[in-house]
């Protein structure tokens, strides 16, 4: 906890000292570009940001949800695509139900029931999930206008979001004030940094939701998984875990080796069946607690785009787009089925409720903080 208290610290001083306002410049400089993106029903202004580094890889940012819109990276021939599921304007993410490339708090994934107790005491939050509670409500993270500030360091761009989350917002107890800082570093990575406090105890576990497909469109069902888990956190018909934990041995389940999406994404399985496809989460090999390692590598056969993911979390979530039914559009494109996956650390789902999973309860004399990256290759 000092480890961490320290470095976001370290972190806000920084900011203040180097923050400048950035036109984008010419000569491969690292550079943002501020602009209006949208005005919101109660006519808040939204901002835009384009993120760009030394090679070109370029992130979107937007204040609404923190949601990262555009994710523009080199393929194999050294061409630049965007490689994430979005919507065309502001309007679209405002309905949006999908999570498209938001932030997700005050606590990303499932609670069973929609409650939880703390110190004696029980706290119904919004049941928006079937009888569950899911990644923070119907007005969690995702869909709050972010106060921003643009920054660049030692030739490295990035953006600042803060937000505060008062008692009792979508049930969850204590006045929370967010952090989540983006840095986009000239090594093609996208550092995502997450700190938050609170004045009561509650649960936080926040996560990035962004939809991947490396090849720009069509199914995602080719490109070749990789992730670094002996089990799984198994659920029920409701997508609640059991509290249990299922070897991947010898499973639909095993990535430990590169495995194609599809390969057996339809074979008869209950997991599978309850969740229409993936839509798990793999508890990672750690080195140790909170070690920043890889949590899953993604690559796309045509393209050679290669997505690593790396995180301080002991678990990832991946969904590979099956409630995605050709309702939403953006880009040019209609959104079928399983033509976006989601890679999301985290802790596990319904820690709140199980004892046996590693607590997300944060006091008011911490610091919750956690580091997460997506970082961007290509191979022939």
């Amino acid at each position: 906890m000092n480890k961490l208290l320290s470095r976001a610290f370290v972190l806000s001083v920084s900011f203040l000292l180097s923050f400048t306002a950035c036109a984008k410049p010419s000569g491969g400089e690292a550079s943002i570009v501020q602009s209006l993106y949208g005005t919101m029903p109660n006519g808040e202004l939204v901002t835009q940001y384009v993120l760009t580094n030394t090679s070109g890889v370029e992130a979107t940012i937007i204040t609404y949800g923190g949601i990262i819109t555009s994710l523009k990276t080199l393929d194999k021939n050294g061409k630049l695509g965007d490689i994430v599921l979005g919507y065309d304007n502001l309007e679209g993410y405002i309905a949006d139900s999908n999570y498209f490339g938001a932030l997700i708090g005050r606590y990303g994934n499932r609670i069973g029931k929609a409650q939880f107790s703390i110190e004696g005491k029980t706290y119904q939050l919004e049941v928006n999930d079937g009888e569950n509670h899911l990644h923070g409500g119907f007005k969690g993270f995702d869909k709050k206008n972010w106060n921003a500030t643009a920054f660049k360091i030692d030739g490295e761009v990035g953006l600042k979001m803060e937000l505060f989350s008062p008692d009792g917002e979508q049930g969850y107890p204590g006045n929370v004030t967010a952090q989540v800082v983006y840095t986009l570093k000239s090594s093609n990575e996208l550092v995502m940094d997450y700190m938050a406090i609170t004045d009561k105890p509650t649960h936080i576990n926040m996560t990035q939701h962004s939809y991947f497909n490396l090849a720009g469109d069509g199914s995602i069902l080719d490109h070749q998984l990789t992730i670094p888990a002996d089990s799984i956190t198994p659920v029920d018909k409701g997508l609640i875990p059991t509290g249990a934990l299922d070897k991947v041995e010898n499973t639909p389940f095993d990535f430990r080796k590169a495995t194609a999406v599809g390969k057996r994404i339809d074979v008869k399985n209950p997991q599978l069946a309850y969740g229409l496809g993936y839509d798990h989460n793999f508890v990672l090999n750690k080195s140790e607690e909170g070690a920043f390692e890889l949590a899953a590598k993604v690559v796309e056969p045509k393209t050679g785009r290669v997505l690593e993911i790396f995180s301080e979390e002991p678990a990832i979530q991946f969904y590979s787009g099956n409630f995605l039914n050709g309702t939403a559009k953006g880009k040019g494109q209609t959104y079928e089925h399983r033509t976006g996956f989601c890679l999301e650390p985290q802790h596990f789902p319904d820690a709140p409720n199980q004892p046996n999973f590693a607590s997300t309860l944060v006091k008011p004399s911490e610091v919750y903080s956690t580091r997460m990256s997506y970082r961007f290759s290509a191979v022939k």
